[in-house]
């Protein structure tokens, strides 16, 4: 997968960036900076062109996701980051992914698909990936969720849907909620380092 490797303090995680629909490897580096400047970051492009614009798995409407691209892509999202850690020699037991919009769904993905996908995830703007699934345990698993409370493409139901299935799994989760929509602001990004910041 096209992405960008920044080696840093081996004893502090590597952070894994998932961008939103239309953005790259490179998008989420300044979150990562703002989260931890000495970490080793991972940025990931996604394998899916949607109208030009990169994503990390099909979908067939804004809103409803293609699920059999979708659990390709988890799949192989999950075998890459493993790949990743032997070619970057970092702990793939000590990853935290930060994902926004498109790349936040595919993090939680990982987590409805796998147990030990991330130690942490940092999700902006995410929605319930799959219903109907049952999910691992989670136990262990930090989480924390950014949402907007006027967000026009995900309601709070669905964003309260993916805490609840995230909880029931055994994650332990903090949310945090402004009253924006999709954007992803500084005050979301602030609260995410400070939970952060508690987990290292």
């Amino acid at each position: 997968m096209n992405h960008i490797f920044k080696k840093g303090n081996p004893d502090k995680p590597t952070l894994v960036l998932l961008h939103g629909t239309g953005g790259n490897e490179h998008d989420l580096l300044p979150i990562a900076e703002m989260i931890d400047q000495e970490a080793s970051v991972l940025g990931i492009r996604g394998n899916v062109l949607e109208n030009g614009m990169p994503r990390f798995f099909k979908r067939l409407a804004e809103g409803v996701f293609d699920e059999e691209d979708l659990k390709f892509r988890t799949k192989e999202l999950n075998d890459y980051l493993t790949q990743a850690a032997d070619d970057y020699e970092f702990d793939r037991e000590n990853v935290i992914a930060i994902g926004y919009s498109n790349g936040a769904n595919i993090a939680a993905s990982l987590m409805y698909h796998y147990n030990d996908a991330f130690k942490g995830a940092i999700l902006f703007h995410a929605m319930v990936p799959l219903k109907n699934i049952e999910l691992p345990s989670l136990k262990g698993t930090e989480v924390f969720v950014g949402a907007g409370k006027n967000d026009p493409i995900i309601p709070a139901e669905n964003t309260q849907q993916l805490i609840s299935d995230l909880e029931k799994a055994g994650a332990h989760l903090e949310a945090f909620w402004t009253n924006a929509g999709h954007q992803l602001t500084r005050e979301e990004v602030e609260a995410a380092k400070e939970w952060y910041q508690k987990l290292v």
